[in-house]
């Protein structure tokens, strides 16, 4: 085992692990993971202030976890990456109460 290789996957995991760990961000991704939404809609649906989404958002998007297009004055959110998207298809069937993909 090439433990240089170890090391550099296990950061690379706990970075990836840390842009999903607060309660704000894995609600995002439980919602996300059943399509694109806009702000609003992510905002309603959790209950929570647009400003405190919009920086849930931002933070995931710099991680690239998530990805944004412009329709107007609308903007929407989407999963952007293949590793979250199998992450929460496994959370969902334990945190989000139902799965979002067949």
């Amino acid at each position: 085992m090439d433990v240089k290789r170890l090391n550099d996957a296990a950061e690379e995991a706990s970075d990836f692990l840390k842009a999903l760990a607060a309660p704000g961000r894995l609600r995002l991704l439980c919602l996300l993971s059943t399509g694109e939404h806009s702000v609003t809609a992510l905002a309603e649906a959790m209950g929570a202030p647009q400003p405190t989404v919009s920086r849930h958002l931002a933070l995931l998007k710099k991680d690239r976890i998530v990805a944004s297009r412009s329709r107007g004055t609308t903007r929407f959110y989407r999963l952007a990456d293949m590793r979250v998207e199998m992450l929460m298809r496994v959370l969902s069937e334990r945190f989000c109460g139902k799965t979002p993909h067949p």
